[in-house]
């Protein structure tokens, strides 16, 4: 079992969509390993998605991401980074595949609903940002 992280972002929490969402992975087949809620400082959430500072749109995400409480989630699923993203849907809401998280929930490219690691690598670095090792709950 492989794990990734997953946030599920102000606009969802907002709409009062976070359980949706949350049943919705676990209807997929992921566990639900750690869980919080919490809203990110604009400190933290800069650190989070350092990884896009030099793109246009960094300080947008980073306002939005601390415009209301996020719920991060670590995720166990066979194959975790990769079908999270299946599950999610296109980043644009409006190109988001039916079904997907993002067709449901999400808005436009921005308000998309959630986040989701982009690789095992950023799934382990990420999921480090959010929760200690001690706070995981071992697999089944």
């Amino acid at each position: 079992m492989a794990m990734t992280l997953t946030i599920v972002k102000p606009d969802a929490v907002a709409a009062g969509n976070a359980g949706n969402i949350l049943a919705m992975l676990e209807k997929k087949g992921f566990t639900i390993r750690g869980l919080r809620m919490l809203r990110l400082s604009e400190d933290q959430a800069r650190a989070f998605y350092e990884v896009h500072k030099e793109r246009p749109f960094y300080g947008d995400l980073v306002k939005f991401m601390t415009s209301g409480p996020v719920v991060p989630a670590a995720l166990e699923h066979d194959n975790a980074v990769p079908f999270l993203r299946e599950v999610m849907g296109a980043t644009n809401s409006a190109e988001a595949a039916e079904g997907t998280v993002r067709a449901l929930y999400g808005t436009n490219i921005e308000r998309n609903a959630i986040h989701g690691s982009d690789s095992a690598e950023n799934a382990a670095i990420e999921l480090a940002f959010f929760f200690s090792r001690s706070e995981l709950i071992a697999g089944r």
